[in-house]
């Protein structure tokens, strides 16, 4: 058996992104990682062609760039060890959700399969990080849960917040403020025309009705209850 591949960091950012970026479709757009990783669009092409010569990535043409098999393993160990962390850092050590994601990706790199899985047993083998993510299993399988944006739901609907994305830390502050954490039961009150903005009611008991806007509600992720 072939001795897995030593990423750099780069590169593993890179795998990273792209198997985050794909969920829902097999390809990426290279302006998408561009976008996502705060680099250049030439370097990302650079940096494809040099992880396409390694068996990482192919290049579909006119459609974009994904995954091989070997190269979605490597994101999905890099992904499990992301969300592991975040966890036990949330969890173990007291960190703020608003501020873990940053700690958690200097550690990625850096922290041994033992020391990860060592923290996957004391947590009692998560299956979801306190954003809500999926954490794919030491075995490289994911869940993908039927999740729908709470801007798709239709007004009086009753659904669970599930997943909220642990990229920004001022929009998780927010979030935590308003009371819309993984697992809160929302119900949809309003929801104005032209994107406008949408009324929640927050919450089974002591509910509080909120507001927000509808690109932030685009990006709060729900299961229909």
């Amino acid at each position: 058996m072939t001795a897995p591949q030593i990423l750099s960091r780069s590169v593993e950012d890179y795998l990273k992104t792209i198997c985050q970026l794909a969920e829902g479709s097999e390809t990426v757009a290279t302006t998408g990682i561009a976008e996502r990783l705060g680099v250049a669009p030439p370097s990302v092409t650079g940096m494809i062609k040099r992880m396409a010569e390694s068996g990482l990535v192919e290049h579909v043409p006119y459609r974009g760039v994904r995954l091989t098999a070997e190269g979605r393993r490597a994101a999905l160990a890099v992904m499990r060890r992301h969300r592991v962390l975040e966890t036990y850092l949330i969890t173990k050590l007291g960190y703020d959700w608003s501020n873990v994601h940053e700690e958690a990706e200097r550690l990625e790199h850096a922290s041994s399969v033992e020391l990860v899985e060592r923290m996957a047993f004391a947590l009692g083998q998560p299956k979801y990080d306190p954003h809500g993510a999926p954490i794919p299993t030491v075995d490289g399988e994911i869940e993908r849960p039927a999740y729908v944006p709470l801007s798709d739901v239709e007004v009086g609907a009753k659904v669970a917040l599930r997943q909220v994305g642990d990229e920004d830390s001022e929009r998780l502050r927010y979030l935590k403020s308003q009371g819309l954490v993984p697992s809160v039961e929302v119900t949809v009150l309003d929801k104005q025309p032209f994107g406008g903005p949408i009324t929640l009611r927050v919450g089974a008991k002591d509910a509080k009705d909120r507001t927000i806007g509808s690109e932030l509600a685009a990006r709060l992720l729900v299961e229909k209850l």
